[in-house]
């Protein structure tokens, strides 16, 4: 099963009031493994950001005017995403901005069926208690020393640790193995054959000669338990 985690900073938190995404990240799991890829993306928002977002992301309108604008990058986006589940903290913030951006351009939205929202399953397994990411990455005692300001592509990594957390841990599912041989970007449903050589089986009965070793070695012991047994 491939899964991608995504995450997204913005120009501000109100899409109604005009506000554009600045940057994606996006890191495949396939059957909750990462996989070490990963697809990232700055964005021209074509507006200032709100000051409270720039501190942040720390993404200056300087910086950000001379990126690629979302339709540019939009078919590349999709591309890595292909039809799998995406993993999303907060997930209605974020696939507002992604589907206000993507109707914008011409291209099919992004069905929030298809998407787990890390915060409801983390407030489903820990009611009552902080959720925000980076209270699961205390709990969960996942080292954010790298995150001095949010980034998508960082929040994503970090967020994919939290989401293996949250289903359990981190350990794979050893049911499930990534097939060598299989086509690139497909994972074998199945626990992959390995070619061991050949043996006989083992003798369980002792030899003679072993059996012999065996009295030798009772013969030096008082009273052996053994022995006892033998009578």
């Amino acid at each position: 099963m491939r899964e991608v985690v995504l995450d997204t900073e913005t120009t501000g938190l109100d899409v109604l009031a005009g506000h554009r995404i600045v940057e994606i990240g996006c890191v495949e799991l396939l059957n909750h493994v990462p996989t070490g890829k990963s697809w990232q993306t700055y964005l021209n928002p074509q507006r200032e950001n709100e000051r409270e977002a720039f501190e942040v992301h720390g993404l200056s309108d300087s910086f950000l005017s001379r990126q690629p604008l979302f339709r540019h990058k939009a078919e590349e986006f999709l591309a890595f995403l292909q039809d799998s589940v995406i993993i999303i903290h907060n997930a209605e913030f974020d696939l507002k901005f992604l589907n206000h951006e993507l109707a914008q351009h011409g291209f099919d939205r992004l069905s929030g069926e298809r998407a787990i929202d890390s915060l409801h399953l983390a407030r489903s397994i820990f009611p009552g208690q902080p959720n925000s990411l980076d209270a699961l990455m205390r709990r969960f005692g996942i080292d954010a020393t790298a995150r001095t300001r949010h980034g998508a592509l960082l929040d994503a990594e970090l967020l994919a640790q939290v989401y293996l957390e949250l289903k359990g841990g981190r350990q794979a599912d050893l049911a499930f193995v990534a097939d060598p041989g299989a086509e690139k970007g497909k994972v074998a449903g199945t626990v992959v054959a390995v070619q061991l050589p050949a043996r006989p089986a083992r003798p369980h009965q002792a030899s003679p000669e072993e059996l012999a070793r065996h009295k030798a070695f009772l013969d030096q012991i008082e009273d052996a338990l053994w022995r006892r047994s033998d009578g």
